[in-house]
């Protein structure tokens, strides 16, 4: 238990927080794994209208902290190069 109201104020914000960054997370992880699904399933026009979106979802992850930029960067790339060696 908290010992102050600043110290409790800030537990209920770091749980608020918690909440926000795994929703977001989920949602990131939800459109990465349909992507690599649609990859998978050989449907390559469906995967290259999805990928834009892919990229911007790791953008926006890494914009509020989710990502370090260099890890979306990394993925954007693999991803890219997947896409391009469906045929």
């Amino acid at each position: 238990m908290p010992r102050t109201a600043s110290a409790a104020k800030q537990a209920r914000a770091s749980l608020r927080r918690h909440e926000r960054n795994q929703l977001a997370r989920t949602q990131l992880r939800s459109i990465v794994k349909r992507f690599l699904t649609t990859l998978q399933s050989g449907k390559k026009d469906d995967a290259q209208a999805l990928y834009p979106k892919v990229a911007s979802s790791l953008d926006k992850a890494v914009k509020h902290g989710l990502l370090h930029r260099n890890a979306a960067d990394r993925r954007k790339s693999r991803f890219a190069s997947r896409l391009k060696a469906t045929t």
